[in-house]
């Protein structure tokens, strides 16, 4: 790992991580064309720079969290599925799933899929949305944080199963990003403390090390930003058909490599 591969893999992250498209299955991809091998420290980089990404939700929605307290009672309840799940499957998730290439190929097919399909019945009124994140029930709440749960399956998307899950419950597109977002905060960081833990004699060994984390942290939190500003204005006019496209063009492209 040097800065260079660095910085790729922070744009990579910061661009994709709240987009529904599976940052894991692109920062996987990325590491693979460059040629970078999947050690401890490689995985906990790409675990680690996902804070930069927690940082700017926290940057942009600190106000909004605090307006709106009971909002966290709502993602800490939708965060407890997520963590018994990543908690119980660590090894699993760390040491199969992510070596596994055609299940993220599968992954990213099947839910781009669910999104054409999502929308063509919201597009033909079988689903309404109309909620806002505020009308948010306990019994939601917990049925979306079992469905953020499966996204321990690389390539299937952290925010895009809760985007799916709230809008199936009826809840606006763009409300749904920013539950997604918040929900985020606690699921990461919760992922990157552990693996911290897990990690922390290889991470400490060399000063480089350290100072690859700290560049890859702060690349990824500058392009979450961006990111998360224009997905939110995205979403207020346009449906996610196009992230569905994109999943399933990208599956068959990497099924045919």
């Amino acid at each position: 790992m040097n800065l260079f591969k660095a910085l790729i893999l922070g744009i990579v992250e910061g661009i994709t991580e709240f987009l529904p498209i599976s940052s894991t299955a692109h920062l996987i991809i990325a590491s693979k064309l460059l040629n970078i091998s999947q050690t401890e420290f490689q995985k906990f980089f790409e675990v680690f720079i996902q804070s930069g990404a927690i940082l700017a939700v926290v940057f942009i929605y600190i106000q909004y969290i605090l307006k709106n307290p009971k909002i966290i009672k709502s993602v800490l309840i939708s965060f407890i599925p997520t963590a018994i799940v990543g908690f119980l499957l660590h090894k699993v998730i760390k040491n199969i799933f992510f070596e596994s290439f055609y299940l993220i190929i599968g992954s990213l097919f099947s839910v781009g899929l669910l999104f054409i399909v999502f929308e063509y019945l919201v597009k033909n009124k079988r689903i309404v949305l109309k909620k806002s994140i505020i009308q948010l029930t306990i019994f939601d709440a917990v049925v979306i944080g079992m469905v953020q749960s499966l996204s321990v399956v690389p390539g299937v998307s952290r925010a895009g199963a809760v985007m799916l899950g709230m809008m199936a419950f009826g809840y606006k597109r763009e409300e749904s990003a920013v539950y997604s977002f918040l929900l985020a905060v606690p699921t990461i960081f919760a992922a990157g403390a552990f693996d911290l833990y897990q990690s922390r004699k290889i991470i400490f060994s060399s000063l480089d090390n350290i100072w690859i984390l700290i560049f890859g942290f702060w690349i990824s939190f500058i392009f979450a930003y961006i990111s998360i500003k224009w997905l939110i204005n995205y979403l207020k006019k346009n449906s996610l058909v196009v992230f569905g496209i994109y999943r399933i063009i990208i599956s068959l492209l990497l099924f045919m490599l």
